[in-house]
């Protein structure tokens, strides 16, 4: 008679056991958390790459708007350069490179700043490009880095 109640006892604790849903929610955040975690990190990764594509393109702006100030300033690429690299202090290995055209007001073309321009005055465009090397805190695989990042601003220099 002890046998029976002991295996009766044994067979309601097992049925109990499948009844129990305690451990449900223990498994559901083991298979979520890591999801959730590369899903996060993803977004880290993403906004750090924004964040310096928006610095670089920053550092042009700022450099443009340096040096389209006057035909002084504009032939300044050192100066020029100083004010990309302060704009994009955050960025190591910031390229700037500065580059002057010509154009008549009347829109035809010129080759100079000496080009006579018969019908109009001759206007001067400051061009200035930046990049940036960025590297990667994950790699995920397929996308390699390091990357290149660009910015460019066009602007028309002052005459004094």
């Amino acid at each position: 008679m002890k046998m029976q109640r002991r295996k009766l006892r044994t067979i309601e604790i097992l049925r109990s056991i499948g009844r129990n849903e305690t451990g449900g929610a223990i498994i559901e955040t083991a298979l979520t958390v890591p999801m959730l975690v590369t899903l996060l990190l993803g977004a880290v990764e993403f906004a750090r790459v924004a964040y310096a594509s928006i610095e670089v393109a920053n550092a042009a702006r700022a450099a443009v708007s340096y040096g389209a100030q006057s035909i002084t300033t504009e032939v300044d690429s050192t100066g020029i350069q100083t004010v990309a690299a302060n704009d994009a202090s955050d960025l190591t290995g910031l390229t700037t490179t500065p580059t002057t055209s010509y154009i008549c007001a009347d829109g035809t073309a010129s080759t100079g700043a000496n080009t006579d321009c018969s019908t109009s005055q001759i206007e001067t465009i400051l061009t200035v490009s930046t990049s940036a090397s960025f590297s990667p805190i994950i790699t995920i695989p397929g996308f390699r880095g390091p990357y290149t990042l660009y910015g460019r601003a066009v602007q028309k220099v002052l005459k004094n």
